[in-house]
């Protein structure tokens, strides 16, 4: 595959795709430190017609142009998209009525800029994924947005995590920035920083910025969401609360920003603070919330956000995450270990699933 060619003249789809639940893959590109090999894959189950992408290469939050030569299309189709192949290298593609991947490089070059807006993300929900080629094969499922921008992340935004940490209810939204190196795909591998013994999980819900969002309004702000997605905010402890300084340095170490599988269009989640998350290690219930219990919603945090940090399409704001998390465990907090696997859900939005390892 071309990294960093014009979709338009890359290789339509050599990745794969994995169909009717049974075909797994192993990861095929290394992670950062090399040599890693990625779990399997699971396979993708849709309750309803959907619409689902992937793209090919990361892409700042630039505006990326919807190709004037659009096919002829038909009624709306609900929106989730997805992103497919190796590390860098993903591709778009849409599901058709039986749940099978249909290619859309040719008419999209990346799920980015223009094409996240309202405008953009309609056309594509009016195309006919019958007309289009069939992605074959079983490949790894990357972030659902490209690299972005800015990686944002909400801290103690759950009354009930914030009591079973010790942490006062804030005032205004604590904000972080999470390391873009962080950021991965739900299915990669997890790696346990060499000499951590205080690495943690945290199911959250992310928003996904649609158009570019400056000292927005509360009343304005969901028209800036293009959608919704899950992220583990994968966190060491002792880096982030006995190590000096702000939260950073326990939030942003390689592989601690998993993000998908799905970016699930607004229009499909009519209600954001209504939603069950939950989060097993080992098939044992470590997590379960719902977004009810918020502090700050997401109207709220869109707005907020917006009067520090000029917003741009594909950047994420992670909203925070419900109780149940290591560190808040009794009598004593429980952590990750090498070779356990986190397996993180949020209603409406798909699984996520991890395997740890020490690196």
């Amino acid at each position: 595959m071309e990294d960093g060619a014009e979709l338009a003249s890359a290789d339509m789809m050599s990745v794969s795709f994995i169909r009717n639940g049974h075909q797994q893959q192993k990861r095929r590109d290394a992670v950062q430190d090399g040599g890693h090999s990625r779990p399997a894959q699971p396979p993708i189950h849709t309750g309803h017609v959907s619409v689902r992408c992937i793209s090919l290469m990361h892409f700042h939050g630039f505006p990326l142009p919807l190709r004037n030569d659009m096919p002829k299309m038909r009624g709306d189709y609900d929106m989730k998209l997805l992103r497919l192949g190796p590390s860098g290298q993903e591709k778009p593609a849409i599901l058709d009525s039986a749940g099978r991947p249909r290619d859309v490089s040719h008419y999209v070059n990346d799920f980015a800029g223009s094409v996240l807006s309202p405008e953009g993300l309609a056309r594509l929900g009016r195309l006919d994924p019958e007309t289009l080629p069939l992605v074959e094969g079983s490949p790894r499922i990357g972030p659902c947005v490209p690299l972005p921008l800015n990686f944002i992340c909400i801290g103690l935004n759950y009354a009930d995590h914030a009591a079973e940490t010790g942490g006062k209810i804030p005032r205004e939204p604590i904000l972080f920035l999470k390391s873009l190196g962080a950021f991965c795909g739900p299915y990669d591998d997890v790696r346990i920083p060499p000499g951590s013994t205080s690495t943690d999980w945290e199911v959250e819900l992310g928003i996904v910025i649609g158009s570019l969002a400056r000292n927005v309004s509360e009343e304005d702000a969901m028209k800036h969401v293009a959608g919704y997605c899950i992220i583990n905010d994968v966190s060491e402890r002792e880096y982030q609360t006995k190590r000096a300084g702000t939260w950073d340095k326990g939030k942003g170490c390689d592989t601690f920003g998993p993000v998908g599988p799905w970016l699930v269009t607004q229009d499909e989640i009519p209600d954001p603070q209504n939603l069950d998350l939950w989060t097993d290690v080992d098939g044992e219930r470590m997590q379960t919330g719902n977004t009810r219990t918020m502090i700050f919603g997401v109207r709220t945090l869109v707005s907020y956000v917006s009067q520090f940090i000029t917003l741009h399409p594909g950047d994420l704001i992670a909203t925070g995450t419900p109780p149940g998390v290591g560190m808040g465990k009794k009598p004593e907090p429980i952590y990750l270990r090498p070779g356990q696997t986190m397996t993180l859900g949020v209603s409406g939005l798909g699984e996520q699933r991890q395997t740890t390892y020490q690196g």
